[in-house]
């Protein structure tokens, strides 16, 4: 197993004088039902502050406001005004999340199969992938997609994809990574103490980097947005999902370790703040 090594992409992220929000990429990140809607803007922290150039939230808890104060950056969009399909076309993401407090119920499972449909690069992160494991239907149309398909899975929600549990992942992570990148035919990022990156055609690698102050709810969120925003970011600048995954990984860890070696944290880093120390990390190896 090869140490995850990756922080020499950041340069291919440069940007140059003439580039435009459209140069950087649309993301679109779908989730927060009633209650969990945190998730879902942990998850735009993550796209806003390493770069994506418009960040659209779908945000399914249809009392949320439009507007979310303090971040007027973000496009936030009512799910209940047009089909998940329809809408997925008109907005046009070049990169889709979806699972940051998803929800498991139908409206949640409807507006995953339109995004598996959906030609973008997709990261399915949270309750996206305890839908999977309850359908394998969908499951199947995942492994059998024609874009880009990276699966953010922590021990529970890989459990429940391979009908056993966490105790049994944790055992043998990298038997269950590999598992998973089978089952699936995605990109897999098994989270949890020394992450573990995988596909098809790359060997497993771990990461080093990181701390246990990253063990807080919301940690996954700010990750999976980050991903999303550098795959997107990826399409003009020579950067491939596989190498966008490894690199947004290495940058979440480092910007915790950062924190920590300016006096933040361990105990009592948050996802919020960690999210603006990636943008720090980020930009010192562009």
């Amino acid at each position: 197993m090869l140490k995850l090594n990756s922080l020499h992409l950041a340069k291919n992220l440069h940007r140059q004088p003439n580039e435009h929000k459209g140069i950087v990429g649309k993301v679109l990140l779908i989730g927060g039902s009633a209650s969990m809607t945190g998730s879902i803007v942990l998850a735009g922290l993550g796209s806003l502050y390493t770069g994506a150039g418009w960040i659209n939230l779908m945000i399914l808890d249809e009392c949320y406001p439009s507007l979310i104060p303090g971040y007027p950056e973000f496009m936030v969009h009512n799910s209940q005004t047009n089909s998940p399909v329809n809408t997925l076309k008109d907005i046009g993401a070049d990169v889709i999340v979806i699972g940051p407090g998803l929800g498991m119920n139908e409206d949640s499972k409807n507006w995953l199969s339109a995004s598996i449909d959906y030609h973008s690069p997709l990261i399915i992160d949270a309750d996206g992938i305890n839908l999977l494991a309850k359908d394998r239907g969908l499951l199947d149309r995942v492994s059998n997609r024609f874009s880009t398909t990276i699966l953010t899975p922590h021990p529970g929600e890989a459990s429940r994809l391979l009908n056993t549990n966490s105790a049994e992942i944790q055992k043998n992570r990298i038997g269950a990574i590999q598992e998973i990148i089978d089952l699936t035919n995605s990109i897999v990022i098994l989270k949890g103490h020394k992450t573990l990156l995988g596909m098809k055609s790359e060997a497993i690698l771990t990461c080093l980097d990181g701390n246990p102050g990253m063990a807080i709810a919301g940690m996954g969120d700010v990750l999976a947005g980050t991903i999303a925003s550098f795959v997107c970011q990826g399409l003009h600048h020579h950067l491939n999902p596989w190498q966008a995954s490894c690199l947004a990984v290495e940058i979440h860890a480092l910007a915790a370790d950062s924190l920590v070696n300016n006096g933040v944290g361990p105990i009592g880093i948050t996802p919020s703040e960690l999210s603006k120390e990636m943008r720090h990390v980020l930009n010192l190896n562009t």
